[in-house]
């Protein structure tokens, strides 16, 4: 179980630091949560610690993974569905998987086909929420600055 300073990821929405524990009552039931401060986007998130074993939240990566989340970056694209609604449809289940190394492949994969066929609005903002969450764990995990970790993001994808 996680505790107050712990650095998680939740997906969806990015790393961030546990910062406190707070009792909320629910629908009548009163429930303990866990505070989750957010690096980028500076925000709070309530997590019910009851189901916390159910929300794929993990640690974050270290900073030797975060190397290797941006060496992924710069490897050959992966076959991707040419439907855009299904290939829509399985990096949204990517994203909440919350696995970074999964997540890392798709935002390679779609900034590539965004340069070479361009990607729908739908897929442009998928595109931006998944360099966000990276960002996020690339903060976390290496004690970098948020423009810095979108620097590097941007510049192994070319854009």
């Amino acid at each position: 179980m996680f505790k107050i300073g712990d650095k998680i990821v939740y997906p969806n929405h990015g790393a961030g630091i546990i910062d406190s524990i707070e009792k909320k009552e629910f629908l009548g039931e009163e429930k303990d949560y866990f505070i989750l401060k957010m690096p980028i986007g500076s925000m709070d998130i309530s997590i019910p610690m009851a189901n916390i074993d159910k929300m794929n939240i993990r640690e974050v990566i270290g900073k030797k993974e975060g190397d290797e989340v941006l060496r992924i970056l710069d490897d050959d694209p992966t076959q991707m569905s040419n439907n855009w609604n299904v290939r829509y449809r399985q990096n949204q289940e990517v994203i909440k998987s919350g696995d970074i190394f999964e997540i890392a492949k798709m935002v390679r994969n779609l900034a590539i086909l965004d340069k070479e066929k361009g990607l729908s609005t739908t897929e442009k903002k998928l595109l931006n929420r998944a360099r966000r969450i990276m960002a996020s764990e690339l903060v976390m995990a290496g004690s970098l600055e948020k423009e810095k970790a979108e620097e590097m993001i941007d510049e192994s994808i070319g854009l």
